[in-house]
């Protein structure tokens, strides 16, 4: 099955054929690029799908993605997203491996075909002229036979003739013979361009034309062959990215099966849980008799040892109903007093761990500070390391600002928890309630002003509370005996301690360290056997004994 045998006089229509054969080319270049378009709208709308149900950063929702439901959700979200992907991968290889590769190849299939049809229309212009010239010798030759028998008529004619003259009869008769020799020339002439011809023709047709034709079925079958090359491809395309895509949808029934509705409803007890105990049984009031009205002995009394503690708001027993009390409205005070117990800790603890994580951010700026002035030191081409003091200073002023704001949250998230002891006759608070010992002495402490349905009884600056807490803190070594040093310090910036249990310093000034930083970022020093406190670690250079090292 040959085109050049079976098709040889079908020159136009082949021509027409791979003509079409082309523009189906094209047309499925054109399917495949639409697809890799709608995979990337769909990829694109499936990532701002899950970008808009992402919880916004420092907001109510990201706190919400504790539950177990939630971050399966969550997880459901960046499967999304990242299925998302796997149809841009199949956008990309279609484009790369399909579409790119074909617009190639159809510009190399364009410029063959040009070739070949070029070569076919060259093999038939030349068989034409052949042709064109085997006429014009067989007309010469039909025309030079005719002038012959002419010219041998009329020689005949006048040869008969008894009154023309012997010349003329002469002359007629080379005439004659002249026109014999010119028929036999073009006759020699037609046979031999005949011959000529008729080699073109068959080469033309046995060899030429079959091998061109051949060339063009060639390269029509590659370009078939190709397409469905192109065709498995595309669904080779699509399979790759089908594991990951089982991937991303196992992912999301994991992250289904993971969620625990115990944890939940765990989470919601730590969430809203207030620490307070349930009210009591109310006392019988018997009006019949004149007797002094008392607190029942509910969640908002407590006893310690066989006493029991009795708490009376203005004669009336306010607080006793504090569930289902209104809650004050108004600013949120400092320390969370206005919440109950376990929310008021878990406040306190959170705000600690802000404070500490920027404390910690200072810290790096510092040391990043540090490492870029000790550059400026070595080169000073670089720059200049005078510069970067006051930037220095500044970043060690917020370093200070933030730990005196952390142990601020500190002291009061120990309260909460128990580990400060109180002033005055060890009052503590406990879940919302008066201890059956406290004096009235420390009516004037934080807590004395928390009613128990957790908002304030009375308004009292929060710097009075701090002044407390800080008077409580010395109180934890007024009566020791002096500590001895373990030590000496150099003070590399000048601290003025103006809280409570700090000591003021100068820059370059050589003091006596007693307590190493526990980790909260101070150093206990002593200036002399009657002044001593606390200042930031980062403010000194401390030098142990290699004694106290040791102990």
């Amino acid at each position: 099955m040959s085109w050049g045998t079976e098709l040889w006089d079908q020159f136009d229509n082949l021509e027409k054929h791979t003509q079409w054969g082309i523009d189906i080319l094209e047309k499925y270049i054109k399917f495949v690029k639409e697809r890799t378009e709608i995979e990337l709208s769909y990829a694109k709308q499936l990532r701002n799908l899950s970008k808009k149900y992402q919880p916004k950063k420092n907001s109510k929702e990201e706190e919400e993605y504790r539950y177990t439901a939630c971050k399966a959700f969550l997880s459901t979200l960046n499967e999304t997203n990242d299925y998302a992907g796997q149809h841009e991968v199949i956008s990309e290889n279609m484009t790369s491996q399909i579409t790119a590769e074909l617009a190639r190849y159809i510009q190399e299939l364009k410029q063959e075909r040009k070739s070949h049809f070029h070569e076919g229309r060259k093999a038939q212009q030349h068989i034409e002229t052949c042709w064109k010239q085997l006429e014009s010798s067989k007309r010469r030759f039909e025309r030079d036979c005719k002038e012959a028998d002419r010219a041998q008529q009329y020689f005949e004619k006048m040869d008969a003739d008894i009154n023309v003259t012997k010349a003329d009869v002469e002359k007629a008769r080379q005439q004659a013979q002249i026109r014999h020799q010119m028929a036999e020339d073009s006759k020699a002439d037609y046979s031999s361009i005949l011959q000529k011809f008729n080699h073109e023709q068959r080469e033309y047709y046995h060899s030429h034309i079959p091998s061109i034709f051949q060339k063009i079925q060639e390269m029509e079958e590659r370009r078939i062959v190709r397409i469905g090359e192109s065709m498995k491809t595309y669904a080779e395309v699509d399979r790759q990215v089908i594991p990951i895509i089982g991937k991303c949808l196992d992912g999301i029934v994991k992250a289904a099966e993971s969620i625990d509705q115990k944890n939940d409803s765990q989470l919601v007890i730590e969430a809203y849980k207030s620490g307070f105990e349930p009210p009591g049984d109310f006392e019988f009031e018997d009006y019949t008799q004149p007797m002094k009205r008392t607190v029942s002995d509910n969640s908002l009394s407590n006893s310690r040892g066989d006493g029991k503690a009795e708490l009376k708001f203005g004669g009336k027993s306010k607080g006793k109903l504090w569930p289902f009390i209104k809650k004050n409205k108004g600013a949120t005070p400092e320390d969370f007093s206005n919440l109950p117990p376990e929310q008021r800790r878990k406040k306190l603890q959170q705000k600690v761990d802000e404070l500490n994580k920027e404390i910690q951010k200072e810290m790096d700026q510092r040391d990043a500070i540090t490492k870029m002035k000790d550059v400026y030191l070595k080169n000073p081409q670089m720059g200049d390391p005078a510069s970067l003091d006051h930037k220095l200073t500044e970043v060690n002023q917020n370093i200070e600002k933030l730990r005196l704001e952390a142990q601020k949250f500190e002291a009061w998230l120990a309260e909460v928890e128990g580990r400060l002891p109180a002033r005055g006759d060890q009052a503590r608070r406990q879940s919302g309630m008066y201890d059956g010992q406290t004096a009235p002495a420390v009516n004037n402490c934080a807590q004395d002003r928390e009613s128990p349905d957790g908002s304030y009884t009375e308004e009292q600056s929060q710097e009075s509370e701090v002044k407390v807490l800080a008077t409580d803190f010395d109180d934890e070594f007024d009566d020791e005996e002096p500590l001895p040093a373990i030590g000496t310090c150099k003070a590399l910036y000048t601290f003025d301690g103006q809280n409570e249990g700090t000591i003021s310093v100068t820059e370059g000034e050589t003091l006596y360290v007693i307590e190493e930083d526990k980790g909260d970022g101070w150093t206990r020093i002593r200036r002399s056997e009657d002044e001593e406190g606390y200042v930031p670690t980062s403010y000194v250079e401390v030098y142990l004994d290699k004694n106290a090292k040791d102990s």
